[in-house]
């Protein structure tokens, strides 16, 4: 039993390690200028090891984007949905809670300039999930909330992406208070709270 969870344990790590290499090489390079050599480097694994957990390359990407779907999707399940609909922030809020379990690494995925599609698969699901909550308290036509969520969801994801390729000097739950007061209270409310705060 000790030497079966030992081994899941160094597989994770070792899948991990493959992962964030490539998240990494993606930040400075195009998915197609990069080998299978240049992840194994970065991993300080040999190549025999990379193929012992993947065909090649576009095989980590397909498990990097399930696993990050999956794990945003798992998260905002948990979400009680009844209490919070009110709150839509709590999907925000939940995006930055499991971006911040890893920051490092998402930091590479999302700052990369790339073809992969992780972050369209992430502004459906967020749009997904937003819809639902927004469906029980607003009545608008099916193209004025496909509107509002666009604005809402693939604005919210730029500024992420933007801040990872900032200097971060602001923190990232500062980032996340702002994107609530943007989208639940539009530009004249955000605008209203920070003159309030420069006449105090």
């Amino acid at each position: 039993m000790q030497k079966t969870e030992h081994t899941d344990r160094r597989v994770i790590k070792t899948k991990r390690a493959i992962q964030k290499a490539f998240a990494k090489l993606l930040a400075e390079k195009d998915i197609n200028d990069i080998t299978v050599s240049d992840i194994a480097a970065t991993a300080d694994i040999n190549r025999k090891t990379f193929y012992n957990y993947y065909g090649g390359i576009y095989a980590v990407v397909d498990e990097i984007e399930n696993d990050v779907v999956s794990r945003f999707d798992e998260a905002l399940t948990e979400i009680d949905m009844l209490n919070n609909a009110a709150s839509p922030y709590m999907i925000f809020d939940i995006f930055t809670s499991v971006i911040y379990t890893n920051i490092e690494f998402f930091g590479y995925l999302l700052s990369m300039d790339s073809n992969l599609s992780l972050t369209a698969k992430l502004v459906d699901l967020l749009k997904d999930k937003t819809r639902t909550i927004l469906k029980k308290y607003l009545t608008i036509s099916e193209s004025r909330m496909e509107l509002m969520l666009d604005f809402m969801v693939t604005g919210f994801v730029a500024v992420y992406r933007s801040w990872f390729n900032s200097d971060r000097s602001r923190p990232i739950e500062e980032i996340s208070a702002d994107i609530n007061e943007l989208c639940f209270k539009g530009l004249n409310g955000y605008l209203h709270i920070d003159v309030e705060e420069a006449v105090k």
